[in-house]
């Protein structure tokens, strides 16, 4: 007799809540999995991202751990970079530079041994950009989200995966249908399990035409990045801590533009293909952990992956594995499940 598939519903369908999702299918095929949300691409943050794979440090986040997600995560993309799956999923390598006005206090960052080819930059480089003393150069991956959103949901129901189009109000209506709730909602969080130290960092960036702009750029402080892509030269950035609004903001543009045009000098007059915004899941440490949830003696089994802040691309398929590593773990001791996986 056929042992029933345990039930997950995943809550969120941006990058975190799809690669999450994805990888449960392909690692734990004893679960019939539903990807429960508001939005999908191309209307979540991810897609405003620039998707390329610079990791940005999480303050409370053990070091060691970044970096394992982050190796995870390159060692993955980079295989489907290397396949015959590149072009559609929107996965290239993509090199240049990243500079800084004074040398930082660590010249090699903790993520230098995972890209491809690291090494500080020499004069003739640093000639290029006259108002910054100290750079390094590598090869690293890029995601056009366009592309690897619609990608990882195509591949998702491949493996028989579900999406549904809806929003969850209270997780508690989630139970006696699903065994267990993956939540991979971000901001979402502080409404659904009460968690207000998670808050918006507003991003906005440019897409532009510039198709002679062939290396990444990015300023040191991580405040303005010039990153090509498949159909366009993304520009960027801004970090506005709790700003809810999701509309780009027309003095913010014109700011990114002015300072990219100030790295990148034949980027003056260029055309802007858009502009977009979006609110970064920001919080001082990620949360992936187990979680129960108890109401009037009912149990709910919940597996927390949220909070990835700015720094979604570099290390979400890494988190992946970690949530599906604890929803193994979280099965496995539960009655009648067959707790085989492919991990």
């Amino acid at each position: 007799m056929p042992v029933p598939k345990v039930k997950v519903a995943v809550i969120g369908g941006g990058l975190v809540g799809l690669s999450t999702a994805l990888c449960i299918t392909e690692c734990l095929p004893q679960c019939s999995v539903t990807v429960i949300s508001e939005k999908f691409s191309p209307n979540t943050t991810g897609d405003v991202a620039a998707g390329c794979l610079i990791p940005h440090t999480c303050p409370d986040t053990p070091l060691h751990q970044q970096k394992a997600w982050f190796k995870e995560t390159f060692d993955y993309l980079f295989k489907i970079a290397n396949s015959p799956d590149a072009g559609d999923s929107g996965i290239h390598l993509i090199s240049g530079w990243q500079i800084f006005k004074s040398a930082p206090k660590e010249t090699y960052p903790f993520w230098w041994q995972v890209v491809l080819g690291f090494r500080i930059m020499n004069e003739a480089e640093l000639s290029k950009f006259p108002s910054h003393t100290f750079g390094q150069a590598f090869t690293t991956l890029k995601c056009q989200a366009s592309q690897y959103l619609p990608w990882m949901e195509k591949r998702f129901k491949n493996n028989g995966g579900y999406l549904e189009s809806r929003k969850v109000s209270n997780v508690w209506d989630l139970h006696g249908t699903y065994d267990v709730v993956v939540n991979c909602s971000g901001l979402g969080s502080r409404d659904l399990f009460g968690d207000h130290s998670i808050y918006p960092v507003k991003g906005q960036v440019l897409e532009v035409k510039a198709p002679w702009i062939k290396h990444l750029i990015r300023d040191g402080d991580g405040n303005t990045y010039i990153y090509p892509g498949i159909s366009g030269v993304t520009l960027g950035g801004t970090r506005q801590t709790g700003d809810w609004n999701c509309f780009p903001n027309t003095q913010a543009s014109k700011g990114i533009l002015d300072r990219c045009c100030h790295l990148e000098p034949s980027l003056h007059g260029v055309s802007v293909i858009q502009e977009k915004a979006g609110l970064r899941p920001t919080r001082s440490a990620l949360r992936i952990e187990k979680d129960v949830l108890i109401k009037n003696g009912q149990q709910l089994p919940v597996i927390h992956n949220y909070g990835h802040g700015g720094g979604g691309f570099s290390i979400h398929w890494g988190t992946a594995k970690t949530a599906t590593k604890l929803l193994q773990e979280l099965i496995t001791s539960m009655p009648n499940v067959y707790a085989k996986s492919k991990l």
